[in-house]
């Protein structure tokens, strides 16, 4: 019998507090935006509509009661009944980056990908923030 047992990529992955001499190193979730709208999943579509045009936003991450990614919707998608639930409008299986990941790796992915945006989540799917392309342009890829 075999027992996993956390260790130092797991701490990292979870986004924790890093030293030593790779700390100052910039990883997503230092840059990832902590104040992306969430929602509930049975929330009404016009409700999330309004929220997200508020705050300007372009999207909404649809999450549970411990704020694991469920998925997320494109505000384009709230354009609908706003008596729907985000159910019928969200885009399961968004792409994730886990925070340890270094900045400077990001942007050549997101190029690659033709992204716009990705989600940072802990491994256990618990989302730390939403990391856009303009917010990792400059990070040279060698920096992490």
């Amino acid at each position: 019998m075999y027992r996993y047992q956390a260790g130092r990529a797991d701490w990292f992955a979870a986004g924790l507090p890093r030293q030593g001499e790779a700390a100052g190193t910039p990883r997503v979730a230092d840059l990832a935006r902590r104040d992306v709208p969430t929602c509930r999943i049975d929330e009404r579509v016009g409700r999330v509509r309004e929220r997200v045009r508020e705050g300007r936003w372009d999207v909404c991450v649809v999450v549970d009661e411990r704020r694991v990614v469920l998925g997320l919707v494109r505000a384009e998608a709230l354009g609908g009944d706003a008596a729907a639930p985000v159910e019928a409008v969200l885009q399961p299986n968004p792409i994730t980056f886990r925070p340890n990941l270094g900045a400077g790796q990001a942007p050549g992915y997101l190029k690659e990908q033709r992204v716009p945006r990705v989600l940072v989540t802990t491994n256990d799917g618990v989302l730390v923030g939403l990391l856009r392309i303009e917010d990792v342009e400059g990070h040279r890829p060698d920096a992490g």
